[in-house]
Parts: structure tokens; C-alpha cells; sequence
């Protein structure tokens, strides 16, 4: 399997479960400082690396007047004071191929939203960046469908990939988690994270705007891990439902503390 480096966490089968974590989506400088020092200690109190998530603009959403975050350039400004003040990693994901440079000046993992991951452009402009490139699958596609989306990275000599499960549609307003599809794509050469509070959304579930189903974030973490996974992708909220994205899916610190120390045992059982 290629080994993917960012800083100094190492992504693989010989290398500890890496947790990407963090809220939906920037809410304020204040309130993502706090959350990415208090998921830092957790973390660091469990044993686990972490890269801290938050998006500086959901452009994916239902509804026209969903809450998006702060847009490109003061979230980038946040992240950053996250990075410096914290000395951890960061994800964000890009929605525009022009973005790209801009957000590769403070992101060390680029993410290609589940919905984009077929547009060429964006996959080759990410990839150009040289930094690591985390593809999330799109709930449309199979697991073998990556391949050619892992060949677009390749081509620009970009190897640091990361590939992400986030569940399938089923039905309407639905997602299932197929784990054959965590073997699959691993075979394929690359880390595979799964990302369990994506995978129990229930897509535009509540009309305007996506549900979900937090209370089986657990099951479905313990479970990825035990078939299989380099690491685990997680919304993590101070107060999951009274944030303004992904309510139904995220997960309070309390939680994740629990669940980092039993993916741990799983993972060391391996």
C-alpha cells in the first residue's frame, strides 16, 4: 500500500487509525478554535493522530438559503489560526477549480466533495497542488468506480491519495454502508477512510435540507474498523443539534471520547 504522509501522521496498514474530525462547517473563529483544541486533547488523551475538519463553504447544499460558512477567504484565515495555534493538520474541502491555489496556501489535505468527485477538473486541479488529496466517493457510485478517479490524480504525479467511503444511496432519502467497498477500494493501493456520521445522513430527509440518524455513528465506526480501514471521518459539534449544518449526524466530544477508546482496543486487537 502506498504510505501518505501529512506532517507527521502516517496513513496506512502498518500505522495507527488516523481520526480526521471536526464540525460541519466553520461557525466562527471562536467557536472552531475550541472545538479543534478540545477534539486535539481528546485525541491526544486517547492515543489517536488527528487532523482537524471544517468546511469554509458548504456549496453543496439543498437549499438556496442553507447556511454555507464564511466563504473562501476568511475561512481560510480561520484554519490557518487553527494550524498555527494548535501545530495540527488540516482538511477542508474545495468546490471550484480556481480555489485550488488559494486553499493549498494553508490546507495540507485538499477533499473533493462526495458530489464532485467525477469533475475532472476540479480532481486534476487538486491534484496539481501536490498536496494530498482526499477523494470522497460520491453515494452514486460503486467502489470500483474510484479507480478511474484515482488514475485522474496519478496522472499529474500526485500518489498521496486518501479515499473515503460515506455510504451509498438506498432508496430515497437514504444512505447504506456496503464495508465490502473498504476492501475493494483498498486493494486498489491506497488508504481508506470511512466516514461514519456522513454515512447515517439521510439526504434532503427533512425537505430543504439532509436528517440524519447520530445514534449510529458507534455501531458503524466499530464496525469499519473491525473490517478494515486507515481511518475513521468524523463531525464532531459542541451541541450537534443546535449547529446550522448536519445536525442529525454530528456527534458531541463526550461521544467521540468513548468511541476513540474503544476503536483503539479494536484497532490494537487487529
Amino acid at each position: 500500500m502506498q504510505q501518505v504522509t501529512v506532517k507527521n501522521i502516517k496513513f496506512g496498514d502498518k500505522y495507527p487509525l488516523v481520526l480526521i474530525a471536526g464540525p460541519c462547517v466553520i461557525e466562527s473563529e471562536s467557536s472552531t478554535l475550541s472545538s479543534a483544541g478540545k477534539i486535539k486533547d481528546i485525541a491526544s488523551g486517547c492515543g489517536v493522530p488527528f487532523i482537524f475538519k471544517s468546511s469554509f463553504d458548504k456549496a453543496n447544499r439543498l437549499s438556496g438559503t442553507s447556511f454555507r460558512g464564511p466563504g473562501l477567504k476568511k475561512g481560510l484565515a480561520i484554519l490557518k489560526k487553527v494550524k498555527d495555534r494548535l501545530k495540527i493538520p488540516i482538511l477542508s474541502d474545495v468546490h471550484c477549480a480556481k480555489d485550488m491555489p488559494l486553499a493549498a496556501q494553508v490546507l495540507d489535505i485538499i477533499q473533493i466533495p462526495a458530489f464532485l468527485c467525477r469533475q475532472t477538473d476540479i480532481v486534476l486541479a487538486a491534484a496539481a497542488t501536490g498536496k494530498v488529496v482526499n477523494i470522497k466517493k460520491g453515494q452514486f457510485l460503486a467502489p470500483w468506480d474510484i479507480l478511474p478517479i484515482i488514475k485522474k490524480v496519478e496522472s499529474t504525479g500526485n500518489k498521496q491519495i486518501l479515499i473515503t467511503e460515506r455510504g451509498v444511496s438506498f432508496g430515497y432519502n437514504n444512505l447504506v454502508t456496503d464495508f465490502r467497498s473498504l476492501k475493494i477500494m483498498r486493494d486498489f493501493g491506497y488508504p481508506v477512510i470511512y466516514d461514519a456520521t456522513h454515512s447515517v445522513q439521510l439526504p434532503g430527509g427533512q425537505g430543504t435540507c439532509s436528517g440524519g440518524q447520530s445514534e449510529f455513528v458507534a455501531g458503524l465506526t466499530r464496525a469499519a474498523t473491525a473490517f478494515g480501514c486507515d481511518g475513521i471521518f468524523l463531525e464532531v459539534h459542541h451541541d450537534p443539534q443546535a449547529a446550522p449544518c448536519d445536525a442529525g449526524n454530528m456527534i458531541n466530544f463526550k461521544e467521540l471520547e468513548s468511541l476513540l477508546k474503544q476503536i483503539k482496543k479494536i484497532r490494537q486487537a487487529l
